[in-house]
């Protein structure tokens, strides 16, 4: 595919009726910030696009040019943008920026349903020009040369605009051309830009990428000038997802950052009450819960965007058990993209097993790298109930502890397991001794018999992950590789 850049021109709104015109003034607005943010990709080696004429120009005919042209392919490439033969030309741009453009109408509606409904449908124009005041001259041109001889012209500066001429005239080949010009110099810094602009066009795949990319570097994502010009609906996309790879902390200053932004776009003073007003529905996708007491002090609580109450529930969910409700999401947000596995290491559960404020822990190391999310846990042999408890990973033989959670579970009163999650996934490594812990507040529960000692998981992928058991010594409240508690692990591979 030959690339290379396309020349300036007019932009604007109106003009030719299609189901692109609400978002031409959209596309426009954002065009300078495509430019700027795919402005030091190169562009690919490639001939020259030809200048597109001046007002009025015409080209004398040449005699038997036909004969220098050895295939179908090179005299329909010399007809484009040439006065030759043409039957119809089009005003393209507005105002001075204006450019005629002559065409062929059997070429054009050839390649584009769109041309042949306004050549031959039944309500033909009947006029030698048309005027396009809401198309850029240098994306009509690319979309010509594309009719004209399958070559691709795109560059930084074009690609938008090209992109919605190529939708407007439903033209779906350029259209991917450009969608994969945009993903294959699709980075961190641009991919906010991208992503509104891939959901403005209606372009899954390449917000799909987007969105990807952004789960894997949402730090340099977010600290991207564009992020602070996207638009609330995206943000609220970016913010329900659960596989972004930030602490909520940071997250919660980079949405503060946007709304100040907004604010200004609005033209509204950055005050606490106008930040909480154009968040809106974006400010309960914040998953205070996940950070720590620590982290919400010295931030949430103190940016006068969250209502007093919500900040006295919020330190209460934080500090008291049991924990009060709160109207925002607890569930960790997890980047990892591989799959997720969880093993059992009982063969029969029982009843009953009691909490004393000791905690339940069982050793283990595993044979391969492998990512934990949390735990499956034992509830109530008495029927629904509410439990308390803390969660931890330590490193058995430095003593440290790499992850922890204060929190919660409901259950229903049956021996199934139930989901108890760390805030971030936990790496652990291939032949290092962990020890699992669970300290529990709540009746007394099931618990777990006929342990095993090593357990092999196999992904759908026929991937084996092997878990080695071991008793956990010290202040254990009784569980070990035959009985207990802390019968599943949650983790990624």
């Amino acid at each position: 595919m030959a690339t290379g850049s396309g020349g300036g021109g007019g932009g604007g709104g109106g003009g030719l009726a299609s189901n692109l015109d609400g978002q031409e003034a959209a596309s426009n607005s954002a065009q300078s910030g495509a430019v700027a943010a795919l402005s030091n990709v190169p562009a690919c080696a490639a001939a020259p696009p030809a200048s597109p004429p001046v007002l009025g120009l015409h080209r004398e005919p040449m005699y038997n040019w036909q004969a220098t042209k050895s295939s179908l392919k090179e005299r329909f490439a010399f007809l484009f943008n040439n006065e030759l033969l043409s039957d119809v030309r089009f005003i393209v741009g507005k105002s001075r920026q204006a450019q005629r453009i002559p065409a062929h109408k059997f070429v054009l509606a050839a390649g584009s349903a769109v041309f042949d409904a306004m050549f031959n449908g039944g309500m033909a124009t009947t006029s030698a020009e048309i005027e396009l005041p809401d198309v850029e001259p240098a994306a009509f041109l690319s979309l010509l040369r594309f009719l004209y001889s399958d070559e691709v012209h795109i560059g930084p500066e074009t690609v938008m605009t090209t992109l919605y001429t190529a939708k407007k005239y439903a033209v779906p080949a350029l259209e991917g051309h450009c969608v994969e010009f945009l993903t294959k110099h699709l980075r961190a810094d641009n991919a906010f830009m991208l992503l509104t602009q891939a959901r403005l066009f209606d372009e899954p795949q390449l917000a799909s990428l987007c969105l990807d990319t952004i789960d894997k570097s949402t730090a340099d994502a977010i600290n991207a000038e564009g992020f602070t010009d996207i638009d609330l609906d995206t943000l609220c996309a970016v913010l329900e997802r659960d596989t972004l790879s930030i602490r909520e902390n940071r997250l919660f200053g980079a949405v503060v950052r946007w709304a100040e932004a907004e604010c200004y776009r609005q033209q509204l003073p950055p005050t606490s009450e106008n930040k909480q007003k154009v968040l809106g529905k974006a400010l309960p996708l914040i998953r205070f819960p996940l950070m720590t007491v620590e982290e919400f002090a010295a931030g949430p609580a103190q940016s006068g965007i969250l209502f007093d109450r919500e900040v006295v529930n919020l330190f209460l969910h934080f500090t008291v058990n049991p924990k009060p409700r709160v109207d925002y999401i607890d569930r960790p947000r997890c980047c990892l993209r591989g799959e997720e596995c969880s093993i059992n290491r009982f063969q029969q559960v029982e009843s009953r097993w009691g909490y004393s404020g000791t905690s339940d822990r069982i050793r283990f190391n595993v044979s391969r790298r492998i990512s934990i999310v949390g735990f499956g846990l034992y509830g109530s042999i008495h029927g629904p109930t509410d439990y308390q408890v803390n969660i931890q990973i330590i490193e058995s033989d430095k003593r440290i502890t790499l992850g922890q959670n204060d929190t919660g579970f409901s259950c229903d009163g049956t021996a199934n397991t139930f989901r108890v999650m760390f805030k971030e996934p936990v790496e652990i490594l291939p032949n290092v001794s962990y020890t699992a812990c669970a300290t529990l507040k709540g009746p007394d529960s099931h618990y777990g018999t006929k342990g095993l000692k090593k357990v092999i998981q196999e992904s759908i992928t026929g991937t084996k992950t092997t878990f080695l058991f071991f008793s956990s010594p010290g202040n254990n409240n009784g569980t070990s590789v035959e009985d207990g508690q802390i019968p599943e692990i949650i983790y990624y591979t």
